[in-house]
């Protein structure tokens, strides 16, 4: 395809992911009071520990606060609905491009990498109401607890973010395996200061009082690290077996 071609049909493809993306969204605005219900769960349940509803509430400072809310919860929920259809228009257009072997690796990043992210964002949401919660403890009883609904909203999805990410990371070691630049063995032997590193991320992304959710999302983390070890290997030992095998045939000859 010439230049020219590849520009229409980049366009085209653009253009159909952001219609998905605007009818994920509608969809998400019409749903948007179920999911704010969900989001506000733990306030309530604190609100009925300090026993005053009305000290403790999700706080709209502006005019235009609820409306804002519902287009951020729309589009990052109408993200996750579109997303067939955009990560499909994107390999649609790379896979032309392609070699058969990276076709078969693209497909099985992408079938791995897209379980783990939505595995982590589920963690995310179960340690979510855990740490606000507990963060709550922190504020006096005699103090009211208004949450600002920008901050609020910003600070889960950064946390369920950053969660779904990290559960995606092991992929990304066994496709540097792949490319020959870490092997398995590397990988396994470096397992001290990946827990270390573990350790210290799931410390910070959870409150330090959470001993539950640090060590569940720890403990997640580190099966991650040693199944992306695991795989390593196995794609080693499969590598050196067909080098082995292409050497015998090269010395019978």
């Amino acid at each position: 395809m010439s230049l020219s071609r590849h520009l229409v049909e980049l366009r085209r493809r653009l253009l159909i992911a952001v219609l998905a993306l605007i009818v994920g969204m509608v969809i998400a605005f019409i749903v948007a009071d179920p999911v704010i219900r969900l989001l506000t769960v733990p306030i309530q349940q604190i609100a009925e520990q300090r026993g005053n509803v009305g000290d403790v509430q999700l706080m709209f400072t502006t005019v235009t606060s609820g409306f804002d809310l519902r287009m951020r919860i729309a589009f990052s929920i109408g993200i996750l609905i579109s997303a067939p259809i955009w990560i499909w228009q994107i390999w649609a257009f790379l896979m032309p491009g392609l070699t058969r072997k990276e076709i078969r690796y693209t497909v099985g990043f992408v079938g791995a990498a897209v379980p783990l992210f939505f595995g982590g964002l589920f963690v995310g949401w179960l340690i979510m109401p855990h740490i606000v919660e507990l963060m709550a403890q922190f504020v006096p009883d005699q103090a009211a607890l208004f949450y600002d609904y920008s901050y609020y909203y910003d600070f889960i999805l950064k946390l369920l973010l950053v969660v779904g990410v990290a559960f995606v990371l092991p992929v990304f070691l066994v496709a540097l395996n792949v490319a020959g630049i870490l092997s398995g063995k590397g990988i396994l032997k470096g397992w001290r200061i990946a827990v270390l590193v573990i350790c210290l991320f799931a410390a910070i992304a959870t409150p330090a009082a959470d001993i539950v959710s640090m060590l569940l999302l720890g403990g997640i983390l580190v099966v991650l690290y040693l199944g992306a070890a695991g795989v390593s290997l196995l794609f080693d030992w499969r590598k050196a077996r067909r080098e082995r095998a292409v050497l015998a045939t090269e010395g019978g000859l």
